[in-house]
């Protein structure tokens, strides 16, 4: 997996807790997004709105658990910015 799918996710875990909920995903892509675009962590075209993160979110999450591990998230990632 990518460092940057690994920096990424822990930019978009807000609790620490290891995995992502749909609602981190949603609030830390509105609150970090413009700053992890500025460092180079998602390309700018990646950055959309609310129904975009969700729809990153329900691609990602394989088996459904309405939670993402690292792998689900990476993997998405990865293959959607071309990591």
């Amino acid at each position: 997996m990518s460092d940057k799918a690994r920096v990424l996710f822990d930019a978009l875990d807000l609790d620490h807790d290891g995995t992502l909920t749909r609602a981190e995903v949603i609030a830390a892509l509105r609150a970090k997004g413009p700053t992890l675009v500025a460092q180079g962590v998602i390309p700018a075209w990646g950055l959309g709105d609310a129904d975009a993160s969700s729809a990153l979110f329900d691609e990602a999450d394989a088996n459904g658990d309405r939670v993402l591990s690292f792998e689900e998230f990476a993997r998405i990632v990865n293959r959607r910015f071309g990591w």
